[in-house]
């Protein structure tokens, strides 16, 4: 252990403070430079147990700072990972408040339903197929709670990996019947095209990073279950957002997604 369990309470207390507050503070590891990944995920799993304790429930998990173009704005040569929680769901219709946020930014994604179980050792691609139900056009809202999106890698695995909330698009498409390595993503902020990208972004496949998120998490005890959400990755780099930002996502054979700001 690099760093003893009251200092991973400490820092998961400072995190859930700075979340509820909107307030953010400094980064962990400069504090603590000892700091390593596998206490960075202990820190997370302690804030994610006290929401499910208080009620909430996983709903599924993402993999972030998948792309060149994001490990390079992060400064950062590995992805991070975090859980989804049934509560951070927000919908396509209902308008986010952007002052509860700190630094909040938008991410494209290409995201997949799980049908069944997922191996965690050893999984491959081939179970990454063989268990996703459906393949649905997603954004994720990302959101720093470290002050100005200065981090490392252990602090954003921290910090939940800077997950805030995800969006699901209402298409459904079997992946049976679409390339998932190989979707062009377009997002328009306000009528305008801001970003584009393709889903080979992500780790040369968004499936490189499903298969390599069950392997990794495992040790941790976490694994992939049917009916989870996965967020693999986005194809394009991260958009900051203001109030008043309408944003709409469309992914080539996979549809759309809108997202709002007041």
């Amino acid at each position: 252990m690099a760093v003893d369990q009251a200092i991973r309470e400490q820092i998961a207390a400072d995190l859930w403070n700075a979340e509820q507050t909107a307030v953010a503070i400094d980064r962990p590891t400069d504090t603590h430079p000892d700091l390593d990944v596998v206490d960075a995920y202990e820190i997370q799993l302690i804030n994610i147990r006290k929401r499910l304790d208080a009620g909430a429930r996983v709903a599924g998990h993402k993999v972030g700072l998948a792309s060149e173009a994001m490990q390079k704005m992060m400064n950062v040569d590995e992805p991070d990972y975090g859980h989804l929680l049934d509560e951070m769901q927000y919908f396509e219709s209902t308008p986010i408040d952007a002052k509860k946020l700190c630094f909040p930014r938008v991410e494209v994604e290409v995201g997949f339903i799980l049908g069944k179980d997922l191996p965690g050792a050893g999984c491959t691609n081939n179970d990454v197929i063989d268990a996703v139900e459906w393949v649905v056009p997603s954004i994720e809202l990302i959101d720093s709670r470290i002050k100005d999106w200065k981090i490392t890698l252990c602090d954003t695995i921290a910090d939940n990996a800077s997950s805030c909330g995800w969006i699901l698009g209402e298409q459904r498409v079997p992946i049976s019947e679409i390339d998932t390595g190989n979707i062009d993503a377009v997002l328009h902020r306000n009528g305008e095209v801001i970003a584009k990208g393709n889903s080979s972004a992500v780790l040369g496949h968004p499936l490189n990073a499903v298969s390599w998120l069950a392997r990794k998490v495992e040790g941790f005890g976490v694994r992939l279950r049917k009916g989870d959400v996965i967020l693999p990755g986005t194809a394009t780099r991260a958009i900051d957002i203001s109030s008043g930002d309408h944003f709409v996502a469309e992914f080539e054979g996979l549809g759309s997604v809108t997202l709002d700001f007041h």
